[in-house]
């Protein structure tokens, strides 16, 4: 650490709540894996189970929007279709494919892929903005794709030719949510970062629970096992919409840069959770697969934030 960032540690008297907060953020969005996991063993499906996580994250949603948007000016017509389009991309149809995905595919590898989210990010804006890409954006991309590729390749060995259509699902979502954060820069400015997550993902809840009505008979929800709303109650608070706000706490107290380099705890975190809740197992594959995705990540936020 150099001493100028050992100088701004010392003088931030939030420093240590900030990583506090950026940890838990990062360790309950990483049980989000976990929790589907467990409810797919009680035979519903992701659109029940994106369901009632949607219905009941719904409430925190509308106060989180309603909190952060006293006092400040009405939304504007293309406001409103701004946030109706991102709610749509970056939270409804992302989780939807990503519930979907875990359904054939292990938490840990899930969880790998979407951590590729920052490349994606990366070559969303080198293609639509023709923003630069250095040699280091394309070592730290290597370093991670060959990662995810190491992992995948175990698992498809291991559990069959179901692992590719799980991991093109959860690739899917990665790239949706990587739109919303490409699009999404304009929106925040002028409406604040937090009471845009409070409407989009309200018009994410409403779709989701709409998917839910078009598809399934009503009475269905009505039938399935009590663990699945239990765990469902919990995804929606733990997993869902605390680590929202602990990350947007973490980033007003130690900046998006340090709060995104503790976020790398995420997909340890949801190796070791599937490795003891689920029994998923553990390999050299699945550790070397890490290590090189992390490390990958790392290169490329290092770059970008220079």
């Amino acid at each position: 650490m150099s001493l100028t960032r050992l100088s701004n540690t010392t003088s931030n008297p939030h420093f240590g709540t900030g990583v506090i907060l950026a940890l838990v953020g990062a360790i309950a969005f990483s049980g989000k894996a976990i929790i589907v996991k467990l409810g797919y063993r009680y035979g519903v499906d992701a659109v029940m189970l994106l369901m009632f996580r949607m219905l009941f994250a719904l409430p925190m949603f509308l106060a989180m929007a309603w909190w952060s948007g006293r006092g400040k000016a009405p939304l504007t017509r293309a406001d409103w279709l701004g946030v109706a389009g991102l709610g749509f991309s970056g939270y409804y149809l992302s989780s939807f494919l990503d519930f979907a995905g875990l359904q054939y595919i292990t938490a840990s590898l899930e969880r790998l892929i979407l951590y590729l989210n920052p490349t994606l990010v990366l070559l969303l804006a080198w293609v639509l903005y023709r923003k630069p890409v250095r040699l280091a954006h394309v070592l730290g991309m290597a370093l991670s794709y060959s990662g995810c590729v190491l992992v995948f390749s175990h698992e498809i060995s291991i559990a069959g030719s179901h692992v590719a259509l799980g991991a093109a699902l959860v690739f899917a979502s990665a790239m949706t949510y990587a739109v919303y954060l490409v699009y999404s820069g304009q929106l925040v400015k002028r409406l604040g970062s937090l009471r845009l997550v409070g409407l989009a993902t309200t018009v994410a809840c409403i779709c989701c629970i709409a998917q839910f009505v078009l598809l399934r008979p009503i009475t269905s929800a009505f039938v399935v096992a009590p663990e699945v709303i239990w765990l469902s109650i919990f995804n929606a608070v733990f997993c869902t919409a605390v680590p929202v706000l602990a990350v947007m706490m973490a980033i007003e107290r130690i900046g998006p840069a340090l709060s995104a380099q503790i976020g790398m705890v995420g997909p340890l975190s949801t190796i070791m959770m599937g490795v003891v809740l689920l029994g998923e197992p553990f390999s050299a594959w699945i550790a070397a697969g890490t290590v090189l995705v992390v490390a990958g990540i790392y290169v490329v936020s290092r770059a970008a934030a220079r």
